[in-house]
Parts: structure tokens; C-alpha cells; sequence
């Protein structure tokens, strides 16, 4: 750590010669798969330095790790930002959101902006201005230290400043649900992925897969479902904040998961389509050069940039008390940090130059004739460790036959983006977004018309900034029945009104919008026994206002962090890790309603006396009504979903308020619940 840190700090290439030498292979022993591979220079012949290409084109393969604000502290989150840039690789942002006012660029030319945005489940602070603002956006259905688990931030790191950013609550715990309460499937994925294109069209999209048994098939599909990017997470690595059975347990090996992928999207033709990148514990040239080998051609890097940043690894990420002003929020040890952008940029000038001389020893003058060429890389001689020898690498060095010669990406994803119906709604909604002027118009829509609304609201973004546009400023009236994601990700300014039903992923990560969903004019049915939405409405969701007039599926506002909606009942697991916002139900709920709510407030018709059955009281409390400012709240919202869907069931609850007031019950976390009291108190 030392010799790395002097090494990056000071500029000392000769240093950092000394530190890669001690962590290789000879200079100590095997640790990993890749200590056991050694390179066949049989068939090269070697080529001057100075005809490799030069180290400013190789700095472009490297990202920095998806390391949240929150989980590490903002001056450091920020340093990597500002050197990522410089050298013209990508910062990521992990998935706690990122501050609007690093989206624009120092005086001094430096810019803090991450250009790899992450869209984890859950999406903790993520909006319309947040994903417009990016270059690439980074899926993670899996991460390398805790494949499948949903990430977990405690209340005690939560200041104000984090809470603003991630749109909850100082103090409240943060828990992001598993990948597979939003992606049930490789369709699902697809969904997003289209979702992702519509919110930025101009970001890759980055899909991060753990290294595992049966990832290259899943590379494969995630391939097809058109992401441009896939990204291999090693074992190794992780932060202190991880769970420990995690880090000690979970995952493979890159090597092998690596493998897996190249030999895959080769053999089925898919390789030349999608760019593949690798991390985990990546520390020398040599890691560079077999990563490349094996298939990757982009490169990420986390524990070792922190170590250079200062990071001594003292394994209290979790605890808030890093001695060095890593990761941390306490204010006084922040004051401690001593980590400057130049050093990141010295550390991977340093690679890129390893690197390079690699290259000149194997005669190739660019990275992406590496990529791919396992055949220069073979077993070790010597194995020095009983359980290594015997070990056969063989399936790994398998070069699969390209039909079109693909063994790296050539071409971009084709996304069909061109055809979506908001081209045409952004067309009738022109002057609002040249000159923000109020407009109200109407538009037949089908199921097959996914996405409705988010690249609309994206230009509106793109134009206006975070605080969108003034209220009903694009007013759409809107008949028919909506594919999925309807109104996914849309800003302030944008307002949605169906008259019809939709299918799954109602306002996806609803960014201030507004939406309206009531039954066609004319109906016959009993709208408060049909439904009107599928599953996975408003999942998270940081702001707006959203009014169902009917029922709606499973996993309804899970993890809100904001935004208000009424709905006339919902399927199991409402409200699970909700961290804010307003929920009011005039019907019935499912099994395991609040499962890990932490933060908000819901509002449930209980007139059957039988919720307390359906709520998990893990982390929450039902209290009776007997507050007059809640009373007053649940009011109107009540008010609100009866004139926007003409709900009759909002109009009887409504004409009899003093009775019907009283079968309400207020769902609150334990946790927010003395947070609000020690806010009283204090004040």
C-alpha cells in the first residue's frame, strides 16, 4: 500500500515498476487463477515501444468502480470523477445518485460529472436529470462481492447532504431491493435497457453481471436484448461495507466468467455487437494484458484507485469511522483526506505504460488485436502450492471460431428508438420545449407503444435542468391500453392522462411528473374491482404525483422515495424499502405490505379490520387516524384522485368523511417515526 501510494504520489514509474513486480506472480505467491497463467512469447516477435499505440488511447478502456456517494465520501467520489475526465476514461457513480451541480464544469476545466450513471434496482436518486447527464448507464443486476443482494446504506451515514441526493431522509437506513424484484426475467431486462435508451439516447447501456457459472448464456442474452455494454465482476474485491459471508463466499473468479462470455458471444455470433469489460482486484499491466487475452477490452478498477486516494484498508467502511477520510460522512475525519485527482491520473498513466511494454514484447501494435487471443496464454510450470497443481486451464485458452471474425466489438446495438410514439408527441409538444409555453393536446395509444413519454420528458431534462418545467406545463390526454413503462422516469412539467389501463412499470422512476390512469369513458364494470395497471408500478419513484383509478399488481411504489399516489387497491409486497413519499390505498392490499420500509407514510382502507394480517410489522407500526394534519393530508389526495379519475369510490369515501375518515389506518417506519419525534422535540 505504501510503496503504491508513494509510488502514484510522488510520479515514481520506477517505484510502481518495484510494487506491480511484488504483486505479480514471482513476487510472491499464487493468489489467484491468473498467478498460474504465464505468457507464450513462442510465436510473437517483439516490436519497438514506440509503435505501440500511445498510452492516452489505452486510458480510454479504464473505468473506476461503482462506488456510491454515500458509501465513500464526497471529496473522494468527486477526485475520481475529476480524473476519470481528465485522461478521457469513466468515473461511475454507483447507484446513490450524483449532485446536479457536478454536472457543470469547474472554472478551472476540470469536470466532477461521472459519465457512467448506475441504475441499480431500487435506484436510489435516480431521475430524468440524473440519467441525461451521462455517457453510459450501468445495469447492475450483480455485483462481484455480493452477487444477487440488494445494497444496504446505514441510517448513521445518511446526512443531509446524502439524503438531499438520494431524495429521503436524513437518518433513515437505505436498502436497495435484489435485482430480481424489477427483472424477472431476460425480457424484463430488455425492458429496462429500452427504457434506459428512451431516458438518454445518446448513453451506451452497461449491464454488470457477476462472474459465475452460466454468465456467458446470461451475456448472451443481455446481448440480445441490446445492451451495449457488459461488464464481468470478479470475485475479489468489495468494499468494508459488504457483508462479510459476501466477500469471503460469493462469486467466481473473473478469469473464468470472463472466459465464459468471450467463448459464448463468439461462438453465437453475438461478440462483435457489445463491448466487454472486466473488474475486480485488477492491479498491473499484467492483469491488464490477461484480462484482454481472455476478452475483455474495457477495465475497471475500485479498491486499488482508493488505495491511492489514501485508502490504508483499516475494513471500517461500514462503521463511518475511516481514519483517512475515505469512506466515511463524519465531517472531522474528512478533514484528514489527502488524495488529489493527479495521483489517479499518475496510476493509470502507469498501467496504460505496462501495458504497453507488454504489447511490444508480444509485437502488437493495437489493444484490440489482443482482445481475444488466449492462444498467448498457457498453464504455469511450476506451481507452487499443493491444492493449484492438476488444475487444467484448458476450457479457459479455448479460442471459439468467429463465422464474422468478431472477437472484439465492431459495430453498435441498433435500437429502434426511431420509431417510439414520443417522437411524434415531442413533435405536438415543440413549443413547451423551445419555449416553454403551455400545451395540451391528445394521442390514440396501443400496447405496443412502450416507454410512452420518457424520451419527452428526457428533451424537457436535457432543456430545463432538474426542476423540469411549471406544473401541466405538456398536458397529454392519452386512449387506448399502454405497453409497459408508461411515463418511466418522466420530470416536473410533464402530466399524463390516460383514459384506458396500462400494463407493468406505471412511472418507473417518476421524476416530478404527473400521471393520471381512470377507465375509459362509458365503462361498465366496477372500477375498484378491476385492474387498471400491472405489477412494479412507480418503482422508485423520487417525486410527482401519480392517481389509478382502480386496482394495481404486485410490488406497488416499492422503494418510493417520494413521490404521492392513491390507487384503489394492489396485489402482495406494497411498499417494500419505501424510503418517502405518500401512499393511499381505498381497497385492499396484498401479502407483506412495508417489508423493509423505512422512510414515508401509508395510508390503507382498512374497513375489514383485517390489514394487520397482510402488513409486515418488521419495520413498521399501524396507527389508528387521530392526527387532524394527517387527517387533512389523506384529505386531499382523496380530493386530488377523485376530480383527476372521477373515482366513485374516492366520491363515497368522500361524501361520508367523518365515518369513513375512521376505517383508515396510517402505516409508519419505527425508524422515521423517531426520526419525526426527535425533529419535535429539537424544535
Amino acid at each position: 500500500i505504501s510503496k503504491l501510494q508513494i509510488a502514484t504520489r510522488t510520479n515514481n514509474y520506477k517505484l510502481f515498476k518495484e510494487n506491480t513486480a511484488s504483486i505479480n506472480p514471482a513476487g510472491r505467491k499464487s493468489q489467484s487463477l491468473r498467478d498460474l497463467f504465464v505468457f507464450d512469447y513462442s510465436e510473437c516477435t517483439a516490436i519497438p515501444l514506440e509503435e505501440v499505440e500511445p498510452v492516452e488511447s489505452i486510458l480510454k478502456r479504464f473505468c473506476t468502480g461503482a462506488m456510491s456517494i454515500g458509501s465513500i465520501s464526497k471529496e473522494v467520489h468527486e477526485t475520481m470523477a475529476i480524473a476519470m475526465n481528465r485522461i478521457g476514461g469513466k468515473s461511475n457513480s454507483g447507484e446513490g445518485g450524483e449532485d446536479p451541480n457536478r454536472f457543470i464544469p469547474d472554472e478551472n476545466g476540470d469536470s466532477r460529472r461521472s459519465a457512467i450513471k448506475q441504475v441499480a434496482s431500487g435506484r436510489f436518486g435516480v431521475t430524468s436529470h440524473y440519467l441525461v447527464n451521462a455517457d453510459e448507464l450501468q445495469i447492475k443486476v450483480a455485483q462481484g462481492a455480493k452477487p444477487g443482494e440488494g445494497g444496504q446504506l446505514p441510517g448513521f451515514k445518511v446526512n443531509d447532504y446524502i439524503a438531499k441526493i438520494r431524495h429521503t431522509i436524513p437518518g433513515v437506513t437505505l436498502i436497495s431491493p435484489p435485482p430480481h424484484h424489477d427483472i424477472y426475467s431476460i425480457e424484463d431486462l430488455a425492458q429496462l435497457i429500452f427504457d434506459l435508451k428512451n431516458a438518454n439516447p445518446k448513453a451506451d447501456i452497461n449491464v454488470k453481471l457477476v462472474s459465475e457459472t452460466g454468465v456467458g448464456t446470461v451475456a448472451a442474452g443481455v446481448s440480445k436484448a441490446k445492451a451495449d455494454v457488459v461488464t464481468i465482476a470478479g470475485h475479489d474485491g468489495g468494499t468494508g461495507a459488504s457483508p462479510a459471508t459476501s466477500i469471503k463466499h460469493a462469486g467466481l473468479p473473473w478469469e473464468i466468467g470472463l472466459a465464459e462470455t468471450q467463448q459464448t458471444l463468439v461462438k453465437n455470433n453475438l461478440r462483435g455487437q457489445i463491448r466487454v469489460q472486466v473488474d475486480g482486484q485488477l492491479k498491473s499491466g499484467r492483469d491488464i494484458m490477461i484480462g484482454a487475452l481472455l476478452g475483455a477490452e474495457e477495465f475497471g478498477f475500485a479498491t486499488s484507485v482508493l488505495v491511492v486516494l489514501g485508502c490504508v484498508m483499516m475494513r471500517k467502511c461500514h462503521l463511518n469511522t475511516c481514519p483517512v477520510g475515505v469512506a466515511t460522512q463524519d465531517a472531522e475525519l474528512r478533514k484528514n483526506y489527502t488524495g488529489k485527482a493527479d495521483y489517479v491520473v499518475n496510476y493509470f498513466t502507469f498501467l496504460a505504460e505496462e501495458t504497453r511494454e507488454l504489447m511490444a514484447k508480444f509485437g502488437v501494435r493495437k489493444f484490440e488485436d489482443l482482445v481475444g487471443r488466449v492462444e498467448l496464454l498457457k498453464t504455469a510450470d511450476a506451481i507452487d502450492h499443493w491444492k493449484a497443481k492438476g488444475l487444467d486451464f484448458s476450457r479457459l485458452f479455448t479460442r471459439q471460431t468467429s463465422w464474422q471474425n468478431a472477437y472484439h466489438n465492431t459495430h453498435k446495438q441498433i435500437h429502434t428508438i426511431d420509431e417510439v410514439l414520443d417522437q411524434e408527441l415531442a413533435k405536438q409538444a415543440k413549443p413547451a420545449l423551445e419555449n416553454g409555453e403551455t400545451v395540451e393536446f391528445s394521442s390514440k395509444i396501443r400496447s405496443k407503444d412502450r416507454t410512452v413519454g420518457t424520451l419527452l420528458g428526457s428533451k424537457i431534462s436535457t432543456r430545463f435542468g432538474g426542476h423540469g418545467l411549471p406544473e401541466d406545463s405538456i398536458k397529454i390526454n392519452l386512449y387506448g391500453t399502454a405497453g409497459q413503462s408508461f411515463a418511466a422516469f418522466i420530470p416536473k412539467g410533464l402530466t399524463l392522462n390516460l383514459s384506458g389501463e396500462a400494463n407493468d412499470y406505471v412511472g418507473k422512476g417518476l421524476s416530478g411528473g404527473k400521471i393520471i390512469i381512470a377507465p375509459p369513458e362509458g365503462y361498465l364494470y366496477k372500477a375498484s374491482e378491476n385492474m387498471i395497471i400491472g405489477n412494479t408500478a412507480l418503482y422508485g419513484a423520487t417525486a410527482g404525483e401519480a392517481y389509478f383509478g382502480g386496482l394495481a399488481g404486485e410490488r406497488f411504489a416499492v422503494r418510493n422515495s417520494g413521490a404521492r399516489t392513491v390507487v384503489e387497491g394492489i396485489g402482495d409486497h406494497g411498499c417494500e424499502y419505501m424510503t418517502g413519499g405518500l401512499v393511499a390505498i381505498l381497497g385492499e392490499t396484498g401479502q407483506n405490505f412495508a417489508a423493509g420500509m423505512s422512510g414515508g407514510i401509508a395510508y390503507v382502507y382498512d374497513r375489514y379490520k383485517n390489514f394487520n394480517k397482510r402488513c409486515n410489522l418488521s419495520m413498521v407500526d399501524i396507527e389508528q387516524m387521530d392526527d387532524p394534519e394527517r387527517i387533512a393530508e389523506l384529505h386531499e389526495l382523496i380530493t386530488n384522485h377523485y376530480q383527476y379519475t372521477g373515482s366513485p369510490r374516492a366520491k363515497a369515501i368522500l361524501a361520508n368523511w367523518k365515518k369513513r375518515h375512521q376505517d383508515f389506518v396510517m402505516v409508519i417506519p419505527l425508524e422515521y417515526r423517531r426520526i419525526l419525534v426527535n425533529r419535535s422535540m429539537a424544535s
